[in-house]
């Protein structure tokens, strides 16, 4: 199948229904509330649930879940996220204590924490999210710890903090392309993102940078691949690429749903301008099948 660029254009008839590659019909109530029940007990978030992912049923039922740290409200107010955006409340200190004894009760062998943002802060929160990766890390010596990290205002001094800590894999993600970030990402910056994962890049060599990308939302197949192409003149070596699905009616609507053969076009395009990985598919989430992803760890340096 070749691909075809589609431009946005407000009077495009947008989808109406799922197609049949985006339908999951397995759920697995049961693990869903019996690792809910763990998480509340701790005072704890994941981003499965707040953002609602469509894999969180099959995560949950594998013993995996992404933590988010920093509380459950955000302080920006992007297109596409259904986390809860408001004023956020104070900082839980317990926190990365909870979240390293609840990766030590799961048993993981990849820890995945990412955080809302919290712009109101000083630093960000990055000392709070270094802290919950030295916990971690504590913990759970022989765990790998990737971080999804916020751009943090574009403060490298921040950036460097979670680095230190001893992250393995640095993960920033773009979204979306240039062009749409005012309407989908209004508080970030394109370049700003870019240069978060050139600084980590150059900071620390030893860790795999990462990052992730969602289509569908008006981009030309001919713009993800400019994106991809920023992302490796960054440095970034491994990057996904998901449909984006909408996680309610006030959030922003879907243009289009990629068919899964164009997934494949776009991820063989990012391996032939040299990315290491590419995970590229309808359901492909940053940190889905994470744990299986460590193994590409030992490729960093």
């Amino acid at each position: 199948m070749s691909l075809v660029q589609i431009q946005a254009h407000p009077t495009r008839k947008r989808p109406k229904r799922l197609p049949p590659w985006l339908r999951k019909p397995t759920r697995d109530y049961g693990a869903v509330h019996d690792l809910k029940v763990q998480l509340r007990n701790r005072g704890l978030h994941t981003v499965c649930e707040s953002a609602r992912c469509p894999n969180m049923h099959e995560c949950f039922a594998r013993g995996t879940a992404t933590f988010m740290i920093l509380g459950n409200t955000c302080t920006r107010t992007c297109g596409f996220c259904s986390v809860p955006q408001g004023t956020p409340g104070p900082l839980a200190t317990d926190e990365p204590r909870h979240v390293a004894r609840m990766a030590r009760r799961m048993g993981l062998r990849h820890v995945v924490i990412t955080s809302v943002n919290r712009d109101e802060l000083p630093d960000g929160g990055s000392a709070h999210f270094a802290a919950t990766v030295l916990a971690v890390r504590r913990e759970l010596p022989e765990a790998l710890v990737e971080v999804l990290v916020p751009d943090f205002l574009g403060d490298m001094e921040a950036v460097a903090r979670v680095l230190d800590a001893g992250c393995a894999i640095f993960n920033h993600n773009m979204e979306t392309v240039s062009r749409l970030y005012r309407r989908v990402r209004p508080q970030a910056e394109y370049r700003r993102s870019l240069d978060v994962l050139d600084f980590a890049r150059r900071h620390s060599p030893s860790v795999l940078t990462k990052s992730g990308v969602m289509v569908g939302l008006g981009e030309s197949i001919e713009e993800v691949r400019e994106l991809l192409q920023d992302l490796r003149s960054s440095g970034t070596a491994v990057a996904t690429i998901g449909q984006y699905l909408q996680p309610h009616r006030r959030r922003l609507p879907v243009e289009r749903y990629l068919h899964p053969e164009e997934f494949d076009d776009l991820r063989d395009y990012g391996l032939s301008i040299g990315f290491r990985a590419v995970f590229s598919g309808p359901f492909v989430r940053s940190s889905y099948m994470a744990d299986d992803f460590g193994p590409m760890a030992a490729l960093r340096g």
